[in-house]
């Protein structure tokens, strides 16, 4: 029996692991890309915008369990298999890419605005900004969304062991539920809460991590005095003029007091 959790357990982890390398290629341009071409955005282009839109949310619509199975002819052509952890992985991709997708673009709408056009009266472009303000700004939420996203994909995984996929769920299904082995099912559950757990709390602190990082940079190097306020501006400019005005003046003083009649 330890045998069979073992083997269940790195089937898990190997789709979650590379289902989610995959889902990051895929998903992380697609969401950049909703957001550039969104209403006001860099790359306005409203046609574009609800084409990539609309499929997004088709793929979002089909459940998994349906996905996978519609999948099983791709899965073979690009695999060489329809069963085995390596086939669930490209349905598990496909079914990841438009969840994360939103989520990315979602991140990138809670950037400060004023940081944008900082970079843009600097002559930044549009890979500057991408680069150096939208990423590093939306990094924690980014992180946050892809834990969001592998917690999704461990219960994807477990879904792929219905059709022959492997993991925990196969385990679950073929031993737990079909020979009645309840104390193996027991195990099976216990082991995807552990893995989710460990998972979830890894992705906490690094979000805290990087929260309190970008709270201490909240704004790229150099951008900080574009942001300063005219009234902030004025207000500091005033008293630095009326220090330089004082030597002026208290060289005036006697002098407008010798020529008095």
């Amino acid at each position: 029996m330890q045998p069979l959790l073992r083997d269940g357990c790195l089937d898990t982890l190997f789709m979650v692991w590379w289902s989610a390398v995959w889902t990051v290629v895929g998903g992380l341009p697609l969401g950049i890309l909703l957001y550039l071409t969104d209403r006001g955005g860099l790359l306005q282009n409203v046609v574009v915008n609800k084409v990539i839109g609309v499929v997004v949310n088709i793929a979002r619509s089909v459940p998994f369990i349906i996905l996978i199975v519609w999948l099983i002819p791709f899965s073979r052509m690009v695999i060489g298999t329809s069963i085995g952890p390596s086939a669930a992985v490209v349905a598990l991709t496909i079914g990841a890419i438009p969840f994360f997708a939103r989520l990315v673009e979602t991140s990138l709408r809670e950037v400060d605005g004023g940081l944008i056009e900082a970079v843009q009266a600097m002559g930044g472009g549009t890979w500057t900004i991408i680069f150096k303000v939208l990423l590093p700004q939306a990094l924690a939420s980014l992180v946050a969304g892809l834990t969001t996203t592998v917690i999704a994909l461990i219960g994807y995984s477990a879904m792929a062991g219905a059709v022959g996929g492997g993991g925990l769920g196969a385990v679950a299904i073929n031993y737990g539920y079909q020979r009645q082995e309840h104390e193996l099912m027991n195990i099976t559950i216990v082991l995807l809460v552990i893995i989710v757990t460990v998972v979830q709390i890894a992705g906490d602190l690094t979000v805290r991590r990087l929260a309190r990082r970008t709270g201490r940079q909240s704004a790229p190097v150099g951008l900080w005095r574009l942001r300063r306020t005219p009234k902030a501006a004025d207000a500091t400019a005033v008293p630095a003029q009326r220090a330089a005005d004082e030597p002026q003046r208290a060289a005036d003083e006697p002098k407008a007091a010798v020529d008095a009649p």
